[in-house]
């Protein structure tokens, strides 16, 4: 079987949540403390092994290019003003993998933005990380996700509990009703999937379980790509061919426990600033004795 090693990572979207800020500058580069979004996704896959990596990009994405790129002028002044940790943070972006690049040039969904990995892919497993989605768990969803895959030579894909009345925002997973052991809150938290639905509402969805944005993928969800069709808001969704792959071959899923923010959503990503800035050694200690004061002034007993 062959190992996965390649990592797509779609980041094409236009980041309509959080205009003004990404009229000009892309969602993926807003900073969560003092990385852009995208390198802590680009490091989880690292981590996971996965160092050949592709990103799909679109317009107004070129500073998403430049990021992972060498700045000779900017290592040159801090070499000489003798900024040395500065320069190795800057250096260290730039040499965490292969990355290549290619531009999704219509915004047709995710299901699209995957499909124009094909080239770069070819005929082998692969992995993706939506750029939305942050996990700070030292890539271990990652990790039991390509574990599932060699054990089990077919495509797995994150899930997580939600509330029922979130699930109409999510992709939606029915479990195997005979998956004995591997419910979401069994030990490994492995489960088979029967069927999934894109975006059900409330009372027709067949669980509370949501997919999140980590997949691993068999080559055969680019056939699936090419013969779905324009689904909700005329995009071709991502769900639907994972869909129809179920008709040909078993998908397992993995539960995502601790450390996940969806950094497409204000609160959330407020949150992971609020919270990676506080497990911080540099900047916990002083930042949470100010939160701590500042909560206590704004809400007292």
């Amino acid at each position: 079987m062959t190992r996965v090693r390649k990592a797509v990572i779609p980041a094409a979207g236009l980041g309509t949540r959080f205009l003004p800020a990404t009229k000009s500058s892309p969602k993926e580069m807003l900073p969560v403390v003092d990385k852009p979004a995208i390198q802590y996704v680009v490091e989880e896959a690292v981590r996971a092994g996965l160092t050949d990596i592709l990103i799909i990009t679109g317009r107004n994405k070129r500073a998403i290019e430049d990021h992972f790129d060498r700045n000779f002028e900017l290592e040159h002044f801090l070499d000489n003003a003798g900024k040395h940790d500065l320069l190795k943070e800057v250096q260290f972006a730039s040499d965490l993998a292969d990355i290549h690049y290619v531009r999704q040039r219509d915004p047709l969904g995710l299901g699209h933005a995957v499909s124009v990995a094909r080239h770069h892919v070819g005929d082998e497993p692969f992995a993706v990380l939506l750029a939305d989605d942050l996990m700070i768990d030292d890539s271990a969803l990652l990790r039991s996700m390509l574990d599932v895959h060699e054990l089990q030579g077919r495509s797995c894909i994150a899930f997580s509990e939600v509330s029922p009345e979130e699930i109409s925002s999510y992709g939606c997973v029915e479990p195997m009703p005979s998956a004995s052991g591997t419910g979401p809150g069994s030990e490994d938290g492995v489960i088979e999937i029967r069927r999934v639905v894109e975006k059900p509402p409330r009372d027709q969805a067949p669980s509370n379980l949501a997919i999140i944005g980590r997949y691993v993928f068999t080559p055969e969800i680019f056939t699936m790509l090419d013969l779905i069709v324009p689904g909700r808001g005329g995009e071709l969704q991502l769900t639907d061919a994972i869909a129809m792959l179920l008709e040909n071959e078993s998908v397992f899923g993995c539960n995502c426990g601790q450390g996940r923010y969806d950094v497409g959503q204000k609160i959330d990503f407020l949150r992971a600033n609020v919270e990676i800035a506080l497990d911080r050694a540099d900047l916990g200690p002083a930042f949470g004795e100010w939160l701590r004061a500042y909560v206590a002034g704004r809400w007292p007993e």
